[in-house]
C-alpha cells in the first residue's frame, strides 16, 4: 500500500457513498456522493477509477439498477457514467471478473444472479441468469473461468463455469450443500485458489470448502464458530428478529495476515473476530473478540493488512483500527452517514 489510500463506504440510509483518505494512522472524509438510493453494495475497478454501485428502486419509473460512477482520486467525488436498470430486483453483491470486462451480481430479494459484459464502464444487459432463493453473494475465480453464488435460502453454493462470452454453465454437481439451516451469506477465495470460505448468517460459522482449481468444484471440509461464545447467542433462523431474540447474526468476512486469518463480523453483539486458517486450510474459532460499530454489516482490511475499517448499520461513524495479529487497536472514528454497510479500499 502507498502512503495514502482511498476508502469508499456505502451509506444505505442516506443513499450515498463516502470517500475517505487513509494516511498513516489518520483518516479524513473527502466527499459524500449522493443520488444512490439504498446503495448496499458496490465494486471498484481501481485500474480505471470506476465504481459499480447497486441501488434500489423507488418506483416502476425508477427500478433498481447498477450505476457506474467515475472516481476523482483528488476530490473523492463519484460522478455517474451510466446505468443498467434491473426491474426484477436490485443486487446485494457485485463482483468484477476478467480484469473488469465482466460483472457478476447476486440479488437477495429477487432470488436471481446475473453475469454481464462491461465495456468502457457501461454494464450490458445480462448474458446469463440463474435462480436460487435469497442469493447473497457471488465471486469469480482469479482466472475468470468459474463463478460461485451463495444461496442463503437454499443452504448451498452454486458453482458455474464462465464461458468466453460470460455465460454461466452449471458444473457437475451444480451445487454443494452447506449445513441445513446455517444460512450461508458471504464468501472469499484464498490466494492459492484451492479453498473457498463461507460465513453463515444463522449459525455464525466459517465453512471451509476445498476447491479443485482445474475442475472448479468445491467440497466441504470443516467449519469453525466465528461468534463470541460468552454472549449467550442462539442459532438463528429465516425470518427471525436476531436483536429481539438475541440470535446469531453473521455478516461479513475478509482475509488478513496473508491469508492466515479470516476476520468476521457478528451484528447482534457487534463484534469482530479472527478465525485462524491452518496450513492445510482448516479453520479454528477466534481466541478473542472486539466490540465495534453497532450492527457491523460491512468492513474491510487495507491491502497490506495493517488497518481495518468497520461500519455499522446502526451508526453514522466508521472505526479505524490498527491490526496486530488477531488484535485490533482503535485509532480513530470518522463520520460517514446513516446505515453504513459496505466498505472497500480502492
Amino acid at each position: 500500500m502507498t502512503d495514502s489510500s482511498l476508502v469508499l463506504v456505502a451509506n444505505a440510509g442516506d443513499g450515498s457513498i463516502s470517500t475517505f483518505r487513509l494516511s498513516g494512522d489518520s483518516i479524513e472524509r473527502l466527499a459524500v456522493s449522493g443520488g444512490l438510493p439504498g446503495c448496499s453494495s458496490f465494486v471498484a475497478d481501481s485500474a480505471r477509477d470506476l465504481v459499480y454501485a447497486a441501488v434500489k428502486g423507488g418506483s416502476d419509473a425508477e427500478p433498481a439498477g447498477i450505476v457506474t460512477l467515475r472516481l476523482d482520486r483528488e476530490t473523492g467525488r463519484l460522478d455517474p457514467v451510466s446505468r443498467l436498470d434491473l426491474p426484477d430486483g436490485g443486487m446485494n453483491y457485485l463482483a468484477l471478473c476478467r480484469d473488469g470486462a465482466g460483472l457478476l451480481g447476486a440479488s437477495y430479494g429477487g432470488g436471481y444472479g446475473i453475469s454481464c459484459a462491461v465495456a468502457d464502464g457501461v454494464v450490458g444487459a445480462p448474458v446469463s441468469r440463474i435462480e436460487f432463493p435469497n442469493l447473497h453473494a457471488v465471486l469469480p475465480s482469479a482466472d475468470g473461468r468459474f463463478a460461485y453464488f451463495v444461496s442463503l435460502g437454499a443452504d448451498l453454493v452454486a458453482q458455474y463455469a464462465l464461458t468466453d462470452d460470460l455465460r454461466l454453465v452449471a458444473l457437475e454437481p451444480a451445487t454443494v450443500a452447506a449445513p441445513e439451516g446455517s444460512g450461508p451469506r458471504h464468501l472469499v477465495i484464498n490466494d492459492a485458489q484451492d479453498a473457498v470460505y463461507v460465513l453463515t448468517e444463522f449459525s455464525g460459522q466459517v465453512l471451509h470448502f476445498a476447491r479443485d482449481a482445474e475442475a472448479g468444484t468445491l467440497e466441504l471440509r470443516d467449519a469453525a464458530d466465528a461468534f463470541d461464545p460468552s454472549k449467550g447467542l442462539h442459532h438463528s433462523r429465516f425470518g427471525a428478529d436476531p436483536r429481539a431474540e438475541h440470535l446469531i447474526w453473521g455478516a461479513d468476512l475478509h482475509f488478513g495476515a496473508g491469508g492466515r486469518r479470516l476476520w468476521c463480523s457478528e451484528r447482534t453483539e457487534s463484534t469482530l473476530g479472527a478465525v485462524s486458517v491452518a496450513d492445510d486450510g482448516s479453520v479454528s474459532a477466534p481466541e478473542r473478540f472486539v466490540e465495534t460499530e453497532p450492527q457491523p454489516r460491512g468492513f474491510a482490511l487495507s491491502p497490506d493488512g495493517a488497518h481495518l475499517i468497520a461500519a455499522g448499520e446502526r451508526s453514522t461513524t466508521i472505526s479505524l483500527y490498527a491490526v496486530d495479529g488477531d488484535r485490533l487497536e482503535l485509532l480513530r472514528r470518522a463520520e460517514t452517514g446513516r446505515g453504513a454497510n459496505w466498505v472497500r479500499f480502492v
